[in-house]
């Protein structure tokens, strides 16, 4: 063999040869977040120190490894629901500045560790009252974590944003105080709002005043909706109460038909959010538990990324689904087959998303994400190199 037929060859077999990226590779992305809640990502560890801190005297079990099964056993039951009811445990320790300083610290290192760079992390506030704080002495305290959290993720060779996005829940009648709140901190690292909690019998409708005086303040929100519900919550969502973003989003797949030659229709509310440029924030993990898709093969996102909607990947909630973004890929990257330039597409999709101000987005983009993607495939690329030289030089 010539020695130009052998480079030939290899570069054959570098074309041809599978583009999945490593766990490693996977790790390194920068990634964007734009879908975790505060509540929800705890370390198992630190609810137990806490409990015993604080005097919370109701947790299952007050060992962390167990604990952190535990979570994941309860959140495994197939019922938004009952997954609803393992926040009582972490909410139940999160009622001291101290405790909040601390679990959003750890949120922020946590997630820079997994290659995290940009983070919009939700949290209610007025669930954190029980001890006597008022409704700006959470924000205040979650916020010196986030920040206390980057300035950590920086010494150990980390990068971070840690952007806030306050709650209100659905069943409850504070979100006109919540959006007001929200509007007070926006440029004190609190960029946006949002409604959660059970959907059956709570439309967002109920929540027109927050809705539209955060419209008249220009500020931003998005809301949970086609979780547990349907398509009536997604329409109701974007039409009557204008969310910038689906929290979930993921029953849209209801308005898709795919035919059996292949062919997809889309209904009229499916078009709408993809021509819209809607940004959709699904988290796999977390639907396979709710219900809301049957494995990572069959989740809608792979339907969605083919069809080019604004699908984005998140957490939700990592100590219920012990995920992390890493992990959310990973799976993603089994079930599709995804490549490099994939990740790529949602992180840049999800950058497009965040509410943060356009040219803060722009440089996370240009600055952060595509030249961190450059470098790695470039790694890949000589990684795959060298090993089909090595290959053809052993046949030559």
């Amino acid at each position: 063999m010539t020695s130009q037929s052998t480079e030939k060859s290899a570069a054959a077999n570098t074309a041809t040869v599978s583009k999945t990226p490593s766990p490693d590779h996977i790790r390194r992305a920068p990634k964007v977040l734009l879908h975790d809640h505060l509540d929800g990502g705890l370390r198992p560890g630190t609810v137990v120190e806490l409990a015993r801190e604080t005097g919370y005297p109701d947790l299952p079990e007050t060992d962390a490894d167990r604990l952190g099964t535990w979570f994941r056993q309860a959140a495994d039951s197939g019922s938004l629901e009952r997954y609803l009811e393992t926040f009582s445990h972490t909410v139940g320790v999160m009622q001291t500045r101290d405790a909040l300083v601390r679990v959003a610290a750890e949120c922020a290192e946590d997630l820079a560790e997994d290659g995290v760079v940009y983070a919009e992390v939700r949290y209610a506030p007025e669930q954190h009252l029980q001890q006597g704080l008022t409704l700006e002495e959470v924000v205040e305290a979650v916020n010196e974590g986030f920040r206390e959290g980057e300035r950590r993720a920086r010494e150990n060779g980390h990068r971070i944003r840690v952007g806030a996005l306050l709650t209100a829940m659905r069943h409850a009648a504070r979100s006109l105080e919540i959006a007001e709140l929200a509007n007070r901190y926006r440029d004190l690292g609190v960029v946006g709002f949002d409604i959660a909690g059970a959907e059956a019998g709570y439309p967002p409708t109920r929540h027109l005043d927050a809705f539209e005086y955060l419209k008249r303040e220009n500020n931003h929100f998005t809301i949970h909706a086609g979780e547990a519900f349907g398509l009536p919550s997604i329409w109701q969502a974007l039409q009557w109460c204008g969310a910038d973003r689906l929290g979930h989003g993921v029953r849209i797949i209801d308005d898709i038909q795919v035919h059996e030659d292949g062919s997809v229709k889309l209904g009229r509310l499916a078009s709408y959010v993809r021509d819209k440029r809607i940004p959709l924030e699904l988290c796999p993990s977390s639907n396979l538990q709710t219900g809301a898709a049957d494995s990572y093969a069959e989740h809608p996102i792979g339907l969605l990324r083919r069809l080019h909607f604004r699908a984005t990947v998140n957490t939700d909630n990592r100590l219920m689904s012990r995920t992390g973004m890493s992990r959310e890929f990973e799976h993603l990257v089994e079930a599709f087959g995804y490549t490099l330039d994939d990740m790529q597409w949602f992180s840049v999709n999800a950058m497009k998303s965040a509410f943060i101000p356009f040219d803060e987005r722009l440089a996370m983009i240009n600055d952060v994400i595509k030249p961190g993607y450059a470098e790695l495939k470039s790694e890949w690329l000589f990684q795959q190199t060298a090993s089909t030289s090595g290959y053809a030089e052993g046949k030559g």
